[in-house]
């Protein structure tokens, strides 16, 4: 017989061996135990799903809730930029160049009013609308911020 050259390796190597083998042993699961453990994860998913769905049906009206308070003020702030658009600052009337109907939409103006202005023409400035006579004093002082000499 020969002596093997290092007997201390060749046991290492067959302990390393058979402690693997009996790991994968062991790590074989038979079909039933398998069943049983998908058995055990399917109920604690089930469980934990329980828990939390009044939670998340909860949230989800809180959501909803907060979603239609959210569109409601949308809706009321467009109305608000609608109203403020049409009612804001107008745009200024050139008493030069306007058309009879631009001059007869000014507070207090009628077609009557809107071609005397137009038959007083040129202006050096809106001040020549009292000036000239063609406007009261009163119908200029409605008129006067809406107004401009170009």
């Amino acid at each position: 017989m020969t002596a093997h050259p290092r007997p201390g390796i060749s046991l290492a190597v067959f302990s390393v061996s058979l402690a693997l083998l009996a790991a994968a042993a062991g790590c074989s699961v038979s079909p039933d135990d398998q069943r049983a453990r998908d058995e055990r994860t399917r109920d604690e998913v089930a469980k934990a799903t329980e828990r939390a769905k009044p939670v998340i049906e909860e949230a989800g009206r809180k959501l909803g809730e907060a979603a239609h308070e959210a569109a409601h003020d949308v809706k009321a702030a467009a109305q608000g930029a609608r109203e403020g658009w049409r009612n804001g600052p107008h745009a200024l009337v050139d008493i030069n160049h306007a058309s009879e109907t631009d001059l007869a939409s000014l507070p207090g103006m009628s077609r009557t009013d809107a071609r005397k202005i137009i038959a007083g023409r040129p202006y050096g400035s809106k001040n020549d609308l009292l000036a000239k006579g063609v406007v009261s004093e009163s119908d200029y002082e409605r008129i006067r911020e809406r107004v401009v000499a170009k």
